[in-house]
């Protein structure tokens, strides 16, 4: 039995929970946005240690917490946390929103792949359909955004990973709801890709992963799910400002303006928070996560 929570009479409590968690942006974004609706809330980060989710949630929530977003690397973890689940965090099996409900019971839910879709789609204006995209990484992020972006009919979706076999469970669990291959990162030259979509958390340290340059077709989309910041600012400080990308930030810019730089296309970078804040508002569930 899950003790009652508090009520201390104070603003409602949300947090992101992650490891490392400095790079948020959910605290001030999520602050603008409550005030916005005229929503009372205290938002924080919170540095989580390895093996220490569990406790910290639970302790959130006695201590009066309404709701948790979740980052890297405890998506996964945070799935074995829920007592329910939103149908795409059950096919995931990973989640990135907990919400307490007044019962003492967990709801899980992942809106990493509607974000990310309604971001390229509407507000970077690239079509998914029909095109050939490349993912990277196989964790929990990637598992979040995999059948939302199957759901828009690409023509294909190449999973590449250090650790294969990773990248070959996510293509057998989701090859049913469309086309979708597992390799190594070797297995890359000599392909490309319409969309390239980093989902590892490489770029939190500044770095790429070893990807060959020729990877992105022409006018291809480079867009990375947890690069910004002082990364992205390298990146364009060193990238040719032909086609040389239209927002946001990450690393994987980097090697996307080398492929500017070799003329072999446009590419651009794309951010996804205020998306998921704005499905958050509209599903009005709880408040979406920002990684």
């Amino acid at each position: 039995m899950k003790a009652k929570p508090a009520d201390t009479g104070k603003p409602d409590r949300y947090a992101v929970m992650g490891s490392p968690v400095a790079h948020s942006k959910s605290p001030a974004i999520h602050k603008l946005f409550a005030h916005q609706f005229k929503h009372n809330i205290e938002y924080t980060a919170i540095e989580v240690e390895s093996g220490g989710l569990a406790q910290a949630v639970e302790q959130f929530r006695v201590d009066g917490g309404k709701g948790l977003n979740i980052t890297v690397p405890y998506k996964l973890d945070a799935f074995r946390l829920t007592d329910n689940l939103s149908d795409r965090a059950q096919l995931a099996e990973a989640v990135n929103t907990l919400k307490f409900e007044a019962d003492g019971q967990i709801f899980g839910d992942n809106t990493d792949g509607a974000g990310i879709g309604v971001d390229i789609e509407i507000n970077l204006n690239v079509p998914l359909r029909d095109k050939n995209i490349l993912i990277l990484g196989a964790g929990g992020a990637v598992r979040g955004v995999l059948d939302p972006i199957l759901r828009h009919r690409p023509a294909k979706i190449v999973i590449a990973n250090r650790t294969v076999s990773k990248a070959k469970e996510l293509a057998r669990v989701f090859s049913p709801h469309g086309k979708v291959e597992a390799v190594s990162f070797d297995d890359l030259k000599g392909k490309h890709f319409d969309i390239v979509i980093n989902g590892t958390a490489a770029s939190l340290q500044g770095e790429v992963p070893p990807l060959p340059v020729t990877i992105f077709a022409r006018s291809a989309l480079a867009y990375d799910i947890y690069g910004m910041g002082h990364a992205a600012q390298r990146a364009q400080g060193r990238g040719r400002s032909r086609d040389a990308g239209r927002t946001g930030g990450g690393v994987l810019l980097r090697l996307a303006r080398r492929a500017a730089g070799n003329e072999i296309g446009y590419c651009c970078v794309a951010e996804r928070q205020l998306t998921q804040l704005c499905i958050s508002l509209e599903h009005r569930r709880i408040f979406a996560p920002v990684a």
